[in-house]
C-alpha cells in the first residue's frame, strides 16, 4: 500500500514484466474493479515499460482483447470484476495484480485466490496495490491487523521514491498545508476514513504522524493477591509486550486521577478502561482487551488504586457486575450518578455512568472539545484509531463507522465527562504520599520481566 507518488503500481507491473521474461508460460492476470479503466491505467503503463526497459521485439501486443505476449510462452492478460462471464472463462492462472485494491470487496479476492491454479515451475503470487482510503477496509483487517502467513506487507509514499520529478514532488507536498488530511492519506499512505469524522481531520492526521516518533508506551497487567475473603491485599505489575495494559505516564504523588470504563455489550466482546489526569486531561493508562468480567474489574481495582484512587466511573448499561465486584471489593472511590425514582419522586444515588441520550452528547462534547484544545493529549494510538473512525451518520448521529468499535472513543468520553466532578466530596484521597519501588533498573524506566512493586 502506498500514497501517490509512491511507485507502488510501477513496481507491480515491473515485476510482472521481469518475471514475465525469464520464467516461460507464465499467465498473469491483472484486474481492476471496473473493466473499462484498465486501458489507461495498467494496460498503457506495462506498454510504456516494455519500451523503455525491455526487447520491444520479444512482445506482441494485442490491442483489441489488451493482450501481452513474450516470445518464451508467458502472456498477460486484463479482466475487470465487472465483466463476470470474462472472469468465468479464464483459467491456468500463474500470478495476479490487483490495482486499486481497495475498490474490490473480500469476496471478490477470494474468488480471484481461486483462480490461481495454473500449473507452472514458478512460485504463485497474487499483488494488491492500492491506496489506504479506509481504516476499516477489509484489507487492513485481513493483511495488517493480523497478517497471514503467506503475506508480505510494504508500506511506502512520495518520499520513497527515487525516480519522482522535483514538480510533482512540489504538487504532493502543497496539499500539506492546503488539506492535511488529504495529504496524510493519499499523500504520506496513511489510513484514513470515508465520511465525515466527528474529530477534526487535520488534528487527526498531524497526530499520528507525531506519534511515530514518540516512546512506546510499558505494557503488562497487574497480578493480585486475594485474602481468605476474597479482597485484593496486595498487587504488582507486571510488564510484557502484548499486555492489555499500555501505561504512557506513571502516577505522581498528590496528582488526581478518572477512569472512564466501557464494558463489552452489543457489538463487541471488548472490555476498555481509559484512565486520565487531571489539568488537561491527557491518558495516561489504557486498559483494552478480552476478560470474563471479574478479572476486568480485578484490573480496575489494581489500576485505580495504583493511580492514587482514581475516581472510577464504569459503564452501567449492559452489565452493573464490574460495577458491585468494584464495591465488593471495596473500592474507595466509584463514581455516583442520581436519578429521580418515577415512583415515589426521590432522588436515587447509584454507581456508574448510564449512557443515555441525555448524557451520551455531553460526554462526547467534553472529549471533542478537549481534543480540539490540545490534540497531544492523545497517547494512544489504537484511541486515534477509532477516532479517526468515529462519523456522523446520515442523521447526524456520532458513531463508530461500519465494521468498527468505539469502545476507547466512549470510555475517553466518559473519562472527560466525569473530569470536572473529580474534587467533589465523594473524591476520597489517598491518606498518604504513594511510594514507589522499581527493581533492577532506575525509576521511570522498566524493561520486560520487571516489576514495579506497591508499597
Amino acid at each position: 500500500m502506498g500514497g501517490a507518488g509512491s511507485g507502488k503500481s510501477m513496481f507491480a507491473g515491473r515485476k510482472l514484466l521481469e518475471r514475465m521474461t525469464c520464467e516461460p508460460a507464465h499467465r498473469f492476470l491483472v484486474v481492476r474493479k471496473v473493466a473499462r479503466t484498465l486501458r489507461e491505467s495498467c494496460y498503457k503503463q506495462l506498454i510504456s515499460q516494455i519500451g523503455e526497459n525491455f526487447e520491444a521485439a520479444d512482445f506482441k501486443i494485442g490491442k483489441a482483447d489488451m493482450s501481452i505476449t513474450h516470445k518464451n510462452g508467458s502472456e498477460i492478460i486484463f479482466a475487470g470484476l465487472d465483466d463476470v462471464y470474462k472472469l468465468k472463462s479464464i483459467y491456468r492462472i500463474t500470478g495476479i495484480w490487483v490495482e486499486e485494491a481497495s475498490e474490490i470487496t473480500e469476496e471478490e479476492f477470494n474468488q480471484l485466490d481461486i483462480r490461481l491454479r495454473g500449473e507452472s515451475a514458478f512460485y504463485k503470487q497474487i499483488i494488491l496495490s492500492f491506496n489506504p482510503v479506509s481504516i476499516n477496509h477489509w484489507l487492513k483487517a485481513r493483511f495488517f491487523d493480523s497478517p497471514a502467513r503467506d503475506a508480505f506487507v510494504h508500506c511506502s509514499n512520495y518520499k520513497d521514491n527515487l525516480f519522482l520529478d522535483e514538480r510533482a514532488v512540489r504538487v504532493l507536498e502543497d496539499y500539506r498545508e492546503t488539506d492535511p488530511y488529504y495529504y496524510a492519506v493519499y499523500c504520506l499512505g496513511q489510513w484514513g476514513v470515508m465520511g465525515q469524522t466527528v474529530f477534526p481531520q487535520s488534528a487527526l492526521a498531524k497526530r499520528l504522524e507525531e506519534m511515530k516518533r514518540e516512546k512506546k508506551p510499558l505494557r503488562g497487567e497487574f497480578a493480585y493477591r486475594l485474602s481468605e475473603a476474597g479482597l485484593i491485599e496486595s498487587y504488582e505489575f507486571i510488564p510484557f509486550d502484548k499486555g492489555p495494559i499500555a501505561i504512557y505516564d506513571l502516577p505522581r504523588a498528590g496528582r488526581g486521577y478518572v477512569m472512564g470504563a466501557d464494558t463489552a455489550g452489543e457489538g463487541s466482546d471488548l472490555f476498555a478502561c481509559q484512565l486520565i489526569g487531571e489539568e488537561g486531561g491527557e491518558q495516561c493508562a489504557v486498559l483494552h482487551g478480552k476478560f470474563d468480567e471479574d478479572i476486568f474489574a480485578a484490573q480496575l481495582y489494581c489500576l485505580g488504586k495504583f493511580y492514587n484512587n482514581a475516581l472510577a466511573a464504569v459503564e452501567a448499561n449492559f452489565s452493573t457486575y464490574p460495577i458491585m465486584e468494584l464495591e465488593r471489593l471495596k473500592y474507595p472511590n466509584q463514581y455516583v450518578r442520581e436519578k429521580t425514582d418515577d415512583f415515589t419522586h426521590s432522588v436515587v444515588k447509584s454507581y456508574g455512568f448510564k449512557t443515555t441520550s441525555a448524557t451520551r452528547p455531553p460526554a462526547l462534547a467534553a472529549l471533542i472539545a478537549a481534543f480540539r484544545r490540545n490534540p497531544e493529549i492523545i497517547k494512544d494510538e489504537a484511541t486515534l484509531g477509532e477516532m479517526m473512525s468515529f462519523v456522523r451518520n446520515e442523521n447526524g448521529r456520532a458513531q463508530a463507522s461500519g465494521g468498527s468499535h468505539d469502545d476507547l472513543v466512549m470510555s475517553l468520553a466518559i473519562a472527560h465527562f466525569v473530569l470536572p466532578e473529580r474534587e467533589l466530596p465523594q473524591i476520597k484521597r489517598p491518606e498518604r504520599k504513594p511510594n514507589f519501588s522499581f527493581e533492577k533498573v532506575s525509576p521511570g524506566v522498566l524493561g520486560v520481566g520487571e516489576k514495579i512493586k506497591i508499597i
